[in-house]
């Protein structure tokens, strides 16, 4: 059940996050930090509890991290951009 969970904020996370950089707003930013804080909990919790293939995991992870956390810098300077502008 955690696996369902953890993968379901993975790929809502994702999508929120592509959206995020189309149409950024802090809204939205908001709303991906709790879905990556979410995958980054249950992530850890699989980890934890279960050590399989944790060489394949922690790859994935840190291609995941890597976007999201790209993403929101970026989105975080866009929307300064147009709060300067504004």
């Amino acid at each position: 059940m955690v696996v369902l969970i953890h993968v379901l904020f993975a790929l809502i996370s994702i999508g929120q996050t592509t959206f995020l950089l189309f149409m950024p707003s802090k809204t939205k930013l908001y709303s991906t930090y709790a879905l990556f804080c979410g995958t980054l909990l249950s992530g850890t919790y699989l980890v934890l509890t279960k050590p399989v293939h944790m060489l394949t995991m922690c790859v994935e992870g840190v291609a995941y991290i890597a976007f999201v956390v790209w993403s929101i810098a970026f989105t975080h300077k866009k929307l300064a951009k147009k709060t300067t502008t504004d």
